[in-house]
């Protein structure tokens, strides 16, 4: 279960970040979105680093697969990133229209990329990895910067 509950209170901090970006714009404060979504951003970016260079490898190796779910995770990752980028521009440029129509698009793709991780793969590691090695993985994630 340390994966899984780590993991997920990380995914409900982002969220957070993400709704006060959110209610920024929709407030028209674009000095406090720009504040709140870099920090969203880099939360989210810090997430899929610890997932992609720690997480998903001692998965791969213990289950002997790098075409399963975390394949798909690492193309969730992309898309994300992709969003993240095309959101910066439009609280940049204090186009709320743009910023809004995005975040409605990030948060129905969080929400479902969210549920595969909490619900399949951080249930399959807690399950395969072993406690040692669950503990070592989790204190290297902690350790990791942008």
């Amino acid at each position: 279960m340390i994966i899984s509950s780590y993991m997920r209170a990380e995914h409900r901090e982002c969220d957070e970040l993400f709704s006060s970006a959110e209610k920024s714009v929709i407030d028209g404060n674009f000095e406090e979105a720009e504040k709140q979504f870099l920090l969203f951003a880099d939360d989210t970016l810090r997430h899929f680093k610890k997932e992609e260079e720690k997480l998903f490898p001692t998965f791969e190796e213990l289950s002997g697969s790098t075409e399963g779910p975390t394949k798909i995770m690492r193309f969730e990752h992309e898309q994300v990133r992709g969003l993240i980028g095309k959101m910066a521009e439009a609280v940049e440029s204090k186009d709320s229209d743009a910023y809004l129509s995005l975040a409605e698009s990030m948060m129905i793709l969080l929400q479902q990329h969210n549920m595969k991780e909490e619900q399949m793969l951080y249930a399959m590691c807690d399950r395969m990895i072993p406690q040692d090695v669950k503990e070592s993985t989790l204190e290297e994630m902690k350790e990791i910067q942008l």
